[in-house]
């Protein structure tokens, strides 16, 4: 074990293991932000009278970082596991372990025949079907996970674009980005109007936490709509997909979009873009 400060972020002391050396942490961009965020979050306290912990301000004074995994022959930090001491004056602790991997984007993809009618499609959700990708996830304990198309974020590029290749990656289609909406930013707007609450001056990003209590994993959910020759959408129904490369095999399952909600129960990126996807409809925005 060893120990370094992180001078530009309050001078805090972090352990480090055996094996991970300062260079690899510091270029690991998720540990960066997430440090960041937080002590942005905890400047706040301070700032901030009507903060609820402004009497009593917790403060992190420490972090170490207890596991980590190094990606392919890179060298460089894929997912890391740390406990951050964060405490008041008053010796009352927050939760503080985390599991770091950065973020990710969802493609919510929605497919039209091309034989129905536009203004007939509104109230035909039938003839509105969502592409669920079916895959091994380890993790999950599965070999056949439904889930909307999705990917970690690399680092180069925008988040937009990341999605743009996890469509072409997953499913085989090539899209722009211009062609993407981003649910999450245009529900980040409507929460804007109505006031953050507690969020406010925290810059968390336009995103969703699948398990905020654990991890900083935040997805940022986009749509694709797009109308397709009615033969095509059986053929693609069953393809098998993915990068072979990098240990996908990915298996379409088309579903109409009034069933989204039962078959991709279990998979919290879907269930988080229909509803923002249903909500944003509502609102007039998309």
């Amino acid at each position: 074990m060893s120990s370094i400060r992180l001078k530009d972020h309050g001078d805090i002391p972090v352990t480090i293991p055996q094996g991970l050396s300062e260079d690899q942490l510091l270029d690991f961009k998720p540990f960066i932000t997430w440090v960041s965020t937080l002590t942005n979050s905890i400047a706040l306290q301070s700032r901030t009278a009507t903060h609820p912990f402004h009497p009593d301000p917790y403060r992190l004074t420490s972090i170490t970082v207890q596991a980590f995994d190094i990606f392919g022959g890179t060298g460089k930090v894929g997912f890391l596991k740390a406990v951050a001491d964060v405490s008041n004056a008053a010796g009352e602790r927050l939760p503080g372990s985390i599991f770091l991997r950065g973020p990710s984007v969802a493609v919510l993809v929605m497919l039209i025949p091309d034989d129905v009618d536009a203004k007939a499609n509104a109230s035909d959700s039938d003839e509105r079907y969502a592409v669920l990708t079916v895959q091994p996830r380890v993790p999950a304990a599965s070999l056949a996970f439904a889930e909307i198309p999705a990917g970690m974020v690399d680092g180069q590029g925008s988040f937009a674009g990341a999605a743009a290749r996890e469509m072409e990656e997953e499913l085989g289609v090539e899209i722009r980005e211009g062609e993407l909406v981003c649910l999450s930013e245009l529900a980040s707007e409507l929460a804007d109007e109505g006031g953050k609450g507690g969020e406010e001056g925290e810059r968390l990003p336009n995103a969703m936490y699948p398990s905020a209590g654990g991890c900083d994993e935040h997805i940022t959910l986009y749509s694709h709509e797009r109308r397709v020759p009615r033969a095509q959408l059986q053929d693609w129904a069953g393809r098998l997909t993915g990068l072979r490369e990098h240990g996908e095999k990915i298996t379409l399952r088309l579903v109409p979009m009034r069933d989204l909600w039962r078959v991709g129960a279990r998979d919290a990126k879907c269930l988080a873009a229909l509803a923002l996807w249903e909500g944003l409809k509502r609102e007039g925005k998309i």
